[in-house]
């Protein structure tokens, strides 16, 4: 009787070892940092941009950097929703904004003023 009970036990253990799933970052946990971004198929050709996201309460500020680390422009306005992030600055005189979209833990995709494709990874060990 003790060896079903253990059995049983062990089973019902593992059976709710598997409905528990580690919690994702969602929202300005997921985004903050730096981001490696490459736009693809602009008029001068592919562009890659870094955009250094910072968490400020529950919204996110930042910049936007070139491939030296030299700041191109502030970021004017950050939308924020769960899986996506929606970035607003200006670059050569122009209102632009970029779209991304939480693809995996350190990935994203999403495009540039709904044209030109992009996508991202996250730079390790930058906050």
């Amino acid at each position: 009787m003790k060896k079903l009970h253990a059995t049983l036990t062990a089973i019902l253990l593992l059976v709710l070892s598997f409905g528990a799933s580690a919690q994702t970052k969602t929202g300005a946990d997921y985004f903050e940092g730096k981001w490696n971004v490459l736009v693809k198929s602009l008029p001068q050709g592919d562009t890659k941009m870094f955009f250094t996201l910072d968490k400020k309460d529950a919204s996110l500020t930042g910049a936007v950097q070139d491939s030296t680390g030299k700041e191109i422009a502030k970021l004017d306005k950050v939308e924020l929703a769960d899986t996506t992030v929606t970035v607003y600055f200006s670059a050569q005189g122009y209102d632009v904004n970029l779209v991304m979209n939480k693809k995996d833990d350190d990935h994203v995709t999403g495009s540039l003023m709904g044209m030109f494709d992009a996508e991202g990874d996250r730079v390790k060990g930058a906050k």
